[in-house]
């Protein structure tokens, strides 16, 4: 089920931070990096979206990062998500990242209930609260 607060929509202050609950469901599309997805998602019957989706409470080294042991463990990161995410996904908690064209979601699958916790537990991926990241190891 989908859900949008109607009184946001009423009062025309919906904003990129109003979540939508979801659940929405998804194909996997694309592996982007280790802590973002790109995905089919359907909204409503018989329409559907091709997204960015960023995991929520994740961060992941980045691939093109200067530093080696930096790109060594983004690819570690990209192929754990590669391992986790695959068929039909799960958006919930659903709001506006701050790049355009973009969203953060919780994300799951039949097989890992929480992706980013996976990943976090797996120790590929940092926790993130979506503010400064901190800085790589290198």
């Amino acid at each position: 089920m989908l859900i949008l607060p109607l009184s946001s929509l009423a009062s025309g202050k919906t904003s990129l931070r109003t979540p939508v609950e979801g659940p929405v469901e998804a194909d996997l599309i694309a592996v982007i990096d280790g802590d973002t997805l790109l995905v089919e998602a359907r909204p409503w019957p018989q329409h559907s979206v091709t997204v960015l989706v960023r995991i929520r409470g994740i961060d992941a080294p980045e691939l093109k990062a200067k530093c080696e042991a930096a790109r060594r463990a983004a690819n570690r990161a990209r192929e754990g998500l590669l391992g986790l995410a695959h068929g039909r996904l799960r958006l919930t908690n659903i709001s506006g990242d701050k790049y355009f064209g973009r969203v953060v979601a919780d994300v799951s699958t039949s097989g890992a209930d929480d992706v980013g916790a996976r990943l976090l537990a797996q120790g590929l991926v940092r926790a993130y609260d979506g503010r400064r990241r901190t800085a790589p190891v290198c």
